[in-house]
């Protein structure tokens, strides 16, 4: 209860603040209220997305199901994510706050800044770099978070095991206006506070050839294990990404790789991971679309994913495929209904999930999302 009157207050205090400072709305744009100011402006938006969903796996009543992220709740209405946004830009000057709540935050946000997904001041240093510093939403992986960001509504399991936030500082090179550079330095991997005296490192580099076509690289260097740990676990996380659309056809692929220093199941070798996802989304006449996603995630020594005995007696990591499929319909561009299904199928001796009454090594997923953004 106390977080949630927490939140409430920030929100409001947000939005008193800017309504006071930044005179008359001199302009509206299409999901959000802009408030300019002399040569600054300030945009505040919102975004809200509810659900009902049903898993084939028995978790209990109320309980998360297991790779909980999007409409976690079984047989339940719910609300994945309530947010808003204020976002202040000048010449050389920026910043942004976004203060959230729901079943996605409460989840896989930080347990002490729960309510804030990021907050970041930046100061433009010369004409084509940019340094900011504060809490920032990630800079890697293939897929965003939250549903309007993404082509599907459910999170893959490759995005699950991201990280989702950090903080630290960033500076950001644009030498022109098709390639960009990301360069942070951060606490550690999805971490706000930091857990040892070490500093992680991220890097983010993106292309654009043409408005249908865009390539990209993140990066995520660093060693996350507390001070009193004296064997070193330094990780090295990689990934490519390919994002393509022109006309009625969207497509999105991404590979990620990590390496890991003592951290296999017996925490003397060195431990890796695998993962590949590709989602194709179809626009069809009425508003309407279609889309698919395949996916694949590999942690045999559980090195992300964490370890359990399976079938024969051994200690593993997942290994997990999945397809999902979903139906889109858009009555405005700032609003959606989605139905979607998933099927994933872990390895055939890892039986992860449990229904009637029986261990299995699928699980189906069917959720009917609406969101709007304003």
């Amino acid at each position: 209860m106390g977080l949630k009157i927490q939140s409430a207050k920030i929100i409001l205090l947000v939005v008193a603040i800017l309504f006071l400072f930044s005179g008359k709305i001199s302009a509206q744009k299409k999901d959000s209220i802009l408030i300019k100011k002399d040569s600054a402006k300030i945009e505040i938006s919102g975004y809200i997305d509810a659900y009902y969903a049903h898993y084939t796996d028995s978790v209990g009543v109320g309980k998360y199901q297991k790779f909980p992220a999007a409409s976690p709740r079984n047989d339940q209405f719910g609300l994945n994510v309530a947010m808003i946004t204020a976002k202040y830009s000048s010449e050389n000057v920026r910043g942004i706050v976004t203060v959230h709540y729901g079943d996605m935050p409460l989840i896989s946000w930080s347990p002490t800044f729960n309510f804030l997904q990021e907050a970041n001041a930046g100061i433009r240093l010369c004409k084509t770099l940019w340094l900011d510093g504060g809490y920032f939403r990630t800079h890697f992986g293939t897929e965003a978070f939250f549903p309007k960001e993404n082509y599907t509504s459910s999170v893959s399991i490759p995005t699950f095991y991201e990280t989702l936030y950090e903080s630290g500082f960033r500076l950001n090179y644009n030498p022109n206006e098709k390639l960009s550079f990301f360069l942070y330095g951060v606490n550690g991997y999805s971490m706000y506070e930091d857990n040892n005296r070490k500093k992680s490192v991220g890097l983010l580099v993106t292309y654009i050839f043409s408005e249908a076509l865009n390539i990209g690289y993140s990066g995520y260097f660093g060693d996350d294990s507390p001070d009193s740990v004296s064997q070193s676990h330094f990780r090295q996380m990689h990934n490519v990404f390919l994002n393509y659309h022109k006309k009625k056809l969207r497509f999105t692929t991404g590979i990620d790789y990590c390496h890991q220093q003592h951290s296999d199941t017996t925490g003397k070798k060195n431990a890796t991971m695998f993962s590949v996802l590709a989602i194709i989304k179809y626009q069809l006449p009425k508003k309407i679309s279609i889309y698919s996603r395949g996916e694949y995630f590999s942690d045999p020594q559980g090195m992300m994913s964490g370890t359990f005995v399976d079938k024969t007696g051994k200690h593993t990591g997942y290994k997990i495929w999945g397809v999902t499929l979903g139906l889109e319909y858009k009555p405005t561009d700032n609003s959606y209904i989605r139905l979607e299904g998933r099927e994933l199928i872990a390895d055939k001796d890892q039986e992860i999930f449990y229904w009637n009454k029986y261990y299995t090594n699928a699980r189906t997923e069917v959720m009917i999302n609406i969101g709007v953004s304003f």
